[in-house]
């Protein structure tokens, strides 16, 4: 939809949850639905500990390729807002690690199009994760789930 309201930020600092759910939805009468997903770093990963979780990514292309997720997500539903938030650098379990959230007139398009989002990012966002493990360092391929979690939108 022209005219949805984004937010693209890749940092890596931590980000308040509340604060911006709070600015997604500030001031927009029209706003019947909020959904949000958030991330975070898990202690386990395929039968390992993960005692941190390094993100990489290509400044400037790593927000380019996440906006265009965005703008295909409002294009598919009418919403009035949408945030993505994505963190780099080391992290460790428990950490946040990705905010999608947005706003629209009902929480149909805004629970589809938040899912939308995730399943895109997950698996077409420029962002490279190496785990740090009890048996060393190791990469983290993408996952068959995700994949068929993206292929479901191109039915659609």
């Amino acid at each position: 939809m022209s005219g949805t309201s984004t937010s693209v930020r890749i940092q890596a600092g931590d980000f308040d949850l509340s604060t911006e759910i709070a600015a997604l939805r500030r001031q927009d009468p029209r706003v019947g639905a909020v959904v949000s997903f958030l991330g975070t770093v898990r202690d386990m990963n395929e039968g390992a500990s993960v005692a941190c979780l390094e993100l990489e990514h290509y400044p400037g292309m790593t927000e380019q390729a996440i906006g265009a997720i965005v703008a295909q997500a409002s294009c598919r539903w009418p919403l009035f807002a949408a945030r993505v938030i994505h963190r780099v650098g080391p992290l460790h379990p428990m950490d946040q690690i990705v905010l999608v959230a947005c706003t629209s007139a009902h929480r149909g398009d805004a629970f589809a199009a938040c899912e939308f989002m995730i399943d895109y990012l997950k698996t077409e966002a420029p962002l490279w994760k190496k785990e740090q493990t009890p048996q060393g360092a190791r990469w983290v391929d993408a996952r068959v789930t995700d994949d068929a979690a993206l292929a479901k939108w191109a039915t659609r």
